[in-house]
């Protein structure tokens, strides 16, 4: 477990109010059956520095704290084990819109500095676009898509995906005149009485849940996606709305 650590989404109720910062962040330390004291306290010295915090935090408790610094102790906690996979279940969704920004862009040191990969589960779509790699799109439990950030965002092919998209405001005024939202109705998108769907690349590193008929429309959209979007990025430049 050493080797894998998770940050939580509520960064009040993760911490145990009745211990300092210093005995939360060492705790995982001393189950992995680290003593040493001294190297212990440099160990927490030196991981809340490294989260933008300072040393003489670690005699202090949870509460006295705001929300953006209990998630940055959540975030040392797990990182003080030096793991080599770290999940982010929406560590930024209970805190305020000034604060995510930092929590984000600490976390992309953090995976940078550290070599880590991290498994980013969260809502907000334009956040996951700017942070991940590869995005997985899943529905009731189930995984419906799976592609590159810039490829899903480019082609998204699965109804589900279309309508997360489609819930996304833009700062670009021509955008927004023609966003229309797209509402999921699973009855109505699919057909699944004769063929069962499942999970199938389109395009190289792109999956989606599907059956053959499916597949082929789905082919079909990515080539009206490439027309659509040319169009739009064609009269964005003639407008004058570089985005």
């Amino acid at each position: 477990m050493s080797k894998m650590q998770m940050i939580f989404q509520d960064p009040i109720d993760s911490l145990d109010p009745r211990m300092t910062v210093e005995d939360i962040i060492q705790e995982g330390l001393k189950i992995q059956g680290f003593r040493n004291r001294n190297e212990n306290h440099k160990k927490a010295c030196k991981v809340l520095e490294e989260v933008g915090l300072i040393a003489d935090y670690c005699s202090r408790y949870p509460n006295e704290f705001s929300g953006g610094q209990r998630q940055r102790i959540g975030i040392a906690r797990a990182i003080v084990m030096n793991p080599d996979f770290m999940i982010c279940d929406e560590p930024i969704s209970a805190l305020d819109v000034s604060i995510r920004a930092q929590i984000i862009n600490l976390l992309n040191d953090l995976k940078v500095n550290h070599g880590l990969t991290l498994m980013f589960i969260a809502h907000d779509l334009s956040v996951v676009k700017y942070f991940c790699d590869r995005i997985a799109v899943m529905y009731f439990g189930e995984m419906v898509e799976l592609a590159t950030s810039d490829e899903l965002f480019a082609h998204p092919l699965h109804p589900y995906t279309r309508s997360l998209l489609s819930a996304i405001p833009k700062p670009d005024p021509f955008y927004e005149k023609k966003r229309v939202r797209i509402v999921y109705r699973p009855t109505e998108e699919h057909d699944y009485s004769v063929e069962k769907p499942t999970f199938q690349e389109i395009v190289p590193g792109h999956f989606v849940l599907a059956n053959s008929a499916e597949i082929e429309k789905y082919k079909q959209m990515i080539k009206e996606d490439d027309i659509k979007n040319a169009e739009l990025e064609k009269e964005r430049k003639e407008k004058g709305l570089e985005y």
